[in-house]
């Protein structure tokens, strides 16, 4: 006897052993349970999912002689029939091959007649997308107003290509694409029915290539058969795919998180010598950024093929900024590898970019205090700073109007006064914060600040940005700075002073102002506007 492939021998005939549809399943028992069978289906979904299986198995229990708690029976003459595709009432057309009006029309003309074993004729029209219009025109009255005996179940892969005027006349089921695990579990199953030798990280890796499809999945589960001459081992299926063992994606993923360029570049000229599928290795690298990123927000262990041992040290190295930002130019560089002159190239400038395009390659100021911000100078040596609120006994200097809500009695009196030195912004710059910390540090305004304590006022609108996270890396860089136990307390409140973000503003809004009233009062610019009609073009001047 000739051999049977996988996907053909373990076909699902009943309902009870489709894989990972259950709510198409679910409504087509109860239709066969309440007789509510409607004359026309409309199966869609990805290609290898279970479409016209489906379809096959609905006909088969709309004419079953015994059906077992609405499941085709499988021994009567009916499913005999159907299963070994010699049931002359069920009618499967490729509608790839018969586009035609006129096969289409030959088809309907026998509609009107009874069925000759079964209690319903049933047309089953795969791809019914490739029909052309004028076969749609022809299938339209009798798909709206079919013979009490007739039943239409369409199956497709592009319901968009379908018109509309069809699509009303159909109740459409949208079948899923499958999990990897749904894959993994019926391979598991196919392969313990066969006795045949298997690894489950082998599985893992064919139920991830099979990309949703359980048809592709088995397919590929056959090819690994054979490579493996009758097992299915880790390291065959890997050489079959072209897919890199979890130890150079580690060894990639550690040299981020070192910010080690050499290294990185080490890795990556050590993975070239095994003729890898690079796009295949930036997909693992993706997998892995992605499961570190949910680590790191909640507890929920996914499967990326690397150790989890190692998954959890890189969550805890890694910041969240950066894992975010890697994934993102990872996802960017796949579409660009088929730019590149070479794979290789292309692989290793997005792992590059993943280094150059990081806010700072030096460490945070919690874990490595910098040195050199810690001898600030004192106020005598350095230059008079921007005015700044004195206590309430002495008036407000005029050159800060905006500031003397700070001066407010009831604050303790060592928190009052803010000595030369104590500029917020001047601080922020000395602090070498890092993205989002410091944003929120520059929409903060300084309420006061001794050597024990450190209020700072939030802006409602950015109170988003506020998070104990952040708030603790401010603290400490803040602590590292002033060299005492400072505490940060971050008030939600509207300043009455300017944040050091809207400062840049206002500088930036002078600044421009100031180029456009230089422009305009420029000599040679009046000349050259009086004498040719010169004019200055709105938006084009900057400041240098």
């Amino acid at each position: 006897m000739s051999y049977q492939v996988l996907a053909r021998k373990w076909r699902p005939h009943n309902f009870s052993e489709i894989v990972g549809q259950e709510h198409v399943v679910k409504s087509l028992i109860n239709a066969l349970q309440h007789d509510r069978l409607h004359h026309a289906y409309l199966f869609t979904g990805t290609r290898g999912v279970g479409k016209t299986t489906l379809a096959r198995i609905l006909a088969k229990a709309i004419n079953c002689e015994n059906l077992q708690d609405y499941d085709p029976c499988g021994v009567c003459q009916v499913c005999r029939d159907v299963d070994e595709g010699r049931f002359l009432d069920l009618i499967e057309v490729d509608a790839a091959s018969r586009t035609k009006v006129e096969d289409t029309r030959d088809l309907l003309d026998n509609a009107q007649y009874a069925p000759n074993q079964g209690r319903f004729k049933v047309y089953l029209i795969d791809e019914v997308h490739m029909l052309s219009g004028h076969s749609f025109n022809a299938l339209l009255k009798t798909l709206e107003e079919p013979p009490p005996h007739v039943k239409f179940l369409l199956a497709t892969t592009d319901p968009h290509k379908i018109p509309v005027t069809v699509l009303s006349r159909c109740l459409q089921f949208n079948l899923k694409r499958l999990s990897p695990e749904q894959i993994f579990g019926q391979m598991e199953f196919i392969l313990n029915q066969e006795a045949i030798a298997f690894e489950a990280p082998a599985l893992k890796l064919l139920a991830r290539a099979a990309d949703g499809s359980m048809r592709d999945g088995l397919s590929l589960l056959d090819q690994a058969i054979v490579h493996g001459n009758g097992k299915v081992t880790a390291d065959e299926v890997g050489a079959m795919l072209g897919v890199v063992a979890q130890q150079p994606v580690g060894d990639l993923l550690n040299a981020l998180a070192a910010q080690d360029g050499p290294g990185l570049l080490k890795v990556i000229a050590d993975l070239a010598d095994l003729a890898p599928d690079f796009g295949g290795v930036l997909r693992q690298l993706l997998q892995a950024l992605h499961a570190i990123a949910v680590l790191q927000q909640a507890p929920i262990p996914i499967d990326a093929g690397l150790d989890s041992e190692l998954i959890k040290s890189l969550a805890a190295r890694l910041q969240p900024e950066d894992v975010h930002l890697y994934y993102q130019i990872g996802l960017l560089g796949q579409k660009d590898l088929d730019l590149a002159p070479d794979p290789r190239g292309g692989f290793e400038m997005a792992l590059l970019r993943m280094l150059a395009f990081r806010p700072t390659l030096t460490s945070t100021p919690e874990t490595h205090p910098q040195p050199d911000v810690k001898p600030i100078p004192t106020p005598p040596a350095r230059p008079a700073p921007k005015p700044i609120p004195i206590p309430i006994a002495s008036p407000p200097p005029p050159e800060e109007p905006a500031r003397p809500s700070r001066d407010n009695p009831a604050a303790p009196p060592a928190a009052q006064p803010l000595p030369a030195g104590d500029d917020w912004p001047e601080m922020i710059a000395a602090m070498r914060l890092e993205s989002i910390t410091k944003q929120l540090a520059q929409q903060c305004a300084l309420h006061s600040i001794n050597d024990r304590n450190c209020t700072l006022l939030l802006d409602p609108a950015f109170q988003t940005m506020l998070s104990p996270m952040r708030t603790e890396k401010l603290q400490t860089a803040l602590r590292t700075l002033r060299g005492t136990p400072v505490k940060l307390t971050i008030l939600v409140e509207k300043p009455t002073s300017a944040t050091p973000a809207e400062q840049l503003i206002k500088q930036r809004e002078d600044r421009q102002q100031a180029a456009v009233e230089a422009i305009e009062a420029d000599q040679n610019i009046q000349a050259l506007k009086e004498h040719f009609g010169a004019r200055v073009i709105p938006g084009t001047i900057e400041p240098v």
